[in-house]
């Protein structure tokens, strides 16, 4: 056989389940983005959290949003450390 249904028309492989994948993968929100990061941060991770993400979430949206958390962490360090040294 070459592809071809008993219509002569070309079946496609995969059909709908690849389509399917495709669309969840671009559905995944900022709130996981972030909380994938945060524990990311602290270390503290599932493993079968860690491979979900790993497989849904597009890693240049995880170096972002790594990159966006860490200015956050040092500004709040700087804004505790302005406070403390300020009070002194």
């Amino acid at each position: 056989m070459n592809g071809n249904n008993s219509n002569g028309k070309k079946e496609e492989r995969g059909g709908a389940s690849q389509g399917a994948g495709a669309a969840k993968q671009k559905k995944i929100g900022v709130l996981q983005l972030a909380k994938a990061v945060g524990w990311s941060f602290f270390g503290i991770r599932k493993r079968a959290d860690l491979e979900s993400d790993a497989a849904q979430l597009h890693p240049l949206a995880l170096i972002a949003a790594g990159l966006i958390g860490a200015v956050i962490f040092i500004v709040v360090l700087l804004l505790i450390v302005h406070v403390v040294v300020g009070q002194a």
